[in-house]
């Protein structure tokens, strides 16, 4: 009898970059590592609205289709796949960013934002925040530098003078 392949979900995200080529990244509560603005798709949502919405729900950012830059499908994890945009924003104040969305805490079953930090960050600081999992997918799958100046150019996003 053959064994089915299990289906990864979809865990869709964005890349957000400021016009000084610098990464937005949040950090997952009670975690030691940062992470993208990403997660799960609701319902019929296709893989941008989830995307935007996951932007939306974990920064406070809200952002539209039209300025993203599709990055494609990335395997992850035995359970997971990523779909990744990106774009370049205008450079926000992390300490204005909140996350809306919450989980219940195991030990003590307060409720808990998924990201309690932001933060912009040099290319080069990836690996170090991230996941090697994640860390793997910006540096070596997605080349930054080259992803930043589609995204800079996509949206049309210059450094300030």
């Amino acid at each position: 009898m053959p064994h089915a392949t299990p289906i990864k979900r979809l865990s869709c995200g964005i890349v957000i970059f400021s016009p000084d080529a610098e990464l937005l990244l949040c950090h997952v509560t009670n975690q030691s590592h940062w992470d993208l603005p990403k997660g799960g798709i609701d319902g019929q949502e296709t893989a941008v609205q989830a995307a935007l919405r996951e932007t939306h729900e974990e920064t406070g950012i809200t952002l539209v289709a039209d300025d993203l830059f599709d990055l494609g499908t990335f395997e992850y994890t035995a359970k997971k796949n990523l779909r990744l945009y990106s774009t370049c924003i205008e450079r926000v104040d992390p300490a204005t960013l909140v996350c809306a969305s919450h989980y219940s805490d195991r030990s003590s079953g307060r409720q808990l934002p998924e990201m309690d930090g932001f933060g912009w960050f040099a290319f080069d600081r990836v690996a170090e925040r991230c996941t090697p999992k994640l860390a793997s997918v910006l540096t070596e799958r997605i080349e930054l530098a080259a992803t930043f100046a589609a995204a800079r150019a996509r949206a049309r996003c210059t450094a300030p003078a």
